[in-house]
């Protein structure tokens, strides 16, 4: 096992930049996500880690080794493809112990080393098949089981779970989680999927074009996003945003005034005609119907109208326990998410009055994304 450390990583395709500026040191025995939109580049630095793709500039080690001009078969990594690529011709226990013959090492060991990860992944009892006589979340597994096989130094995930039907990722995911917690092996997970990277990292890597956004644990992020991307990236429904004008201490949204909060006054200079993004994650918005429906509003909330919005309903979507409305303000594009009881529908062009919790706002420059309170 081994820290990673990446110092002014960046890589260019002829005249395209794909990462830049990627600095970070990944500590011995931790689990990092990668985690961005598509294109974002996390994949190449992946790839950029394992040897697969040259670093243009910059310096990347693996342990104390600098391994810029090392070969991926010599730099002691493993990694775990999004389409599996398993051999077909093989057995599962050919395909999990195929590294270990690669690298000559004795038969005995290779047959141990294969029964014992195999049952670790509830896979002993599948070691004859071949891959096409498996599900996909049993291929992946032994795709799994290849790579810890090895005991490598670090492990590499490139979307490993993309493939997977919904409840079967989900189980998939747990058992990633316990399996990281026996081995403690340095492990790196590439997802676009931010649930994943919520439940999964020790510590998030935001990405977007190419650049770092923002590193930390899952809550920190969540709860002080560095700008607009991250903030509207991490969390499901996505965070609320609202295109806001200062006027004579309230901000305009779409033509309804709201009250600002005495922390916004007291830490920002506010400049009359200016314009702001407002952000509100779905959790901090309530409905003002009939409280037998609806949360009840959060301690201490304002009440009256400077801190309500109303909305039109566009779109309902039950979920069982909870549902998640899709809300537009009156004469304007801005749509909000909403989410409520389980047992609240209402329909369609209904319109709602909306209670924000404007101690909860955060406020973004709209020019550069980046977050001013």
């Amino acid at each position: 096992m081994a820290n990673v450390r990446l110092e002014d990583i960046k890589r260019r395709f002829n005249n395209v930049t794909a990462i830049e500026d990627i600095t970070f040191e990944i500590p011995d025995g931790e689990f990092w996500v990668l985690v961005g939109p598509s294109g974002c580049g996390k994949s190449t630095i992946l790839r950029t880690i394992a040897g697969l793709e040259t670093a243009t500039s910059g310096k990347l080690f693996i342990g104390d080794r600098l391994v810029n001009n090392i070969p991926a078969r010599q730099r002691d990594v493993a990694m775990v493809f999004q389409n599996y690529a398993l051999y077909p011709h093989m057995s599962v226990a050919q395909n999990i112990g195929f590294g270990l013959q690669m690298r000559k090492v004795d038969r005995k060991i290779i047959q141990e080393r294969v029964i014992n990860v195999a049952r670790s992944l509830s896979l002993d009892h599948l070691l004859d098949r071949k891959p096409k006589q498996l599900s996909g979340g049993q291929q992946q597994r032994v795709a799994l089981g290849r790579a810890i096989a090895r005991e490598p130094q670090v492990f590499l995930l490139d979307e490993p779970l993309s493939n997977l039907d919904a409840q079967l990722r989900d189980d998939t995911r747990a058992e990633l989680k316990q399996l990281h917690q026996e081995l403690g092996i340095t492990t790196i997970y590439v997802t676009h999927d931010q649930v994943e990277a919520m439940t999964l990292a020790d510590k998030i890597v935001v990405l977007n074009r190419g650049r770092i956004q923002q590193i930390g644990d899952p809550q920190t992020i969540y709860a002080n996003p560095a700008n607009q991307m991250v903030a509207s990236f991490l969390g499901s429904p996505p965070m609320n945003i609202l295109p806001a004008i200062y006027q004579n201490n309230h901000f305009d949204v779409s033509g309804q005034l709201l009250a600002i909060p005495a922390v916004v006054r007291e830490k920002l200079q506010l400049r009359q005609g200016h314009s702001y993004d407002l952000g509100i994650r779905p959790e901090h918005i309530f409905i003002n119907v009939d409280a037998s429906a609806c949360r009840r509003l959060p301690p201490n909330s304002q009440e009256g109208n400077e801190s309500q919005l109303v909305v039109e309903v566009k779109l309902v979507e039950p979920l069982g326990r909870e549902t998640l409305i899709r809300a537009g303000l009156p004469g304007s594009a801005v749509m909000l998410n909403i989410q409520v009881g389980g047992d609240v529908r209402p329909r369609p062009s209904d319109r709602l009055s909306l209670q924000l919790d404007l101690n909860q706002l955060f406020v973004f420059d709209p020019k550069t994304g980046d977050r001013i309170l």
